[in-house]
């Protein structure tokens, strides 16, 4: 263990946003029509075949969720990261809320023409997938829950139901993703970037 005189100086701050660097994932949701709508989202982490997702209650998705409990996480690699941002200043909600107003979101129902994504149908259930993402969880929704010292966020619990990958993101002849040849678009403080060198592995690692 180093010395604390020879690690950087420390300073306590007090940032905007704590976006630390998470996979951004696309999350498609049921509108009343029957069409999909898309939402890019930067806060879900996974325990097992359960993926819990952040969202904000005055969005689309949320709205979606509350009515249809299924979704598609797509998760984009860093090529798409144009693509994604084509959808970050749009909210599916016909009535913009003032404070997505404020910060310059405009309504926009087709979102996969925006993106210039593919739409394809999912095994089990209504909401679309992303064609280009390399991985697709159909996902049900089992909990909806608003935090009380956070009004504006849902916590959004989802087991996995079927997970598609591409074919050449995989092991051969194998059921395991191949962490040499996949890679998440990563949101780093509201900056896109690609993962970095490999480091090595734990443990647990099966490959």
């Amino acid at each position: 263990m180093k010395p604390l005189t020879d690690l950087p100086q420390m300073r306590t701050i007090q940032p905007k946003i704590l976006y630390y660097g998470t996979p951004v994932i696309l999350l498609n949701t049921l509108n009343e029509d029957g069409s999909t709508n898309i939402s890019p989202i930067s806060s879900s982490w996974a325990l097992g075949d359960n993926i819990i997702i952040g969202i904000g209650t005055n969005s689309k998705a949320y709205e979606n969720l509350q009515r249809h409990f299924e979704c598609v996480i797509n998760i984009p690699n860093p090529e798409l990261w144009k693509n994604v941002e084509a959808l970050a200043s749009f909210t599916g909600k016909n009535q913009v809320p003032l404070e997505k107003l404020a910060q310059g979101f405009t309504f926009k129902k087709e979102k996969y023409q925006v993106s210039k994504f593919t739409s394809i149908h999912s095994i089990s259930f209504k909401p679309s997938r992303i064609a280009e993402c390399p991985i697709q969880i159909e996902a049900e929704v089992k909990h909806i829950r608003i935090p009380d010292y956070s009004p504006f966020f849902a916590i959004v619990e989802t087991k996995s139901m079927h997970v598609h990958a591409h074919e050449n993101i995989l092991i051969e002849n194998s059921e395991h993703i191949n962490p040499a040849k996949w890679s998440p678009l990563i949101y780093n403080f509201r900056h896109y970037y690609s993962l970095g060198e490999k480091k090595g592995k734990t443990f647990r690692s099966e490959t």
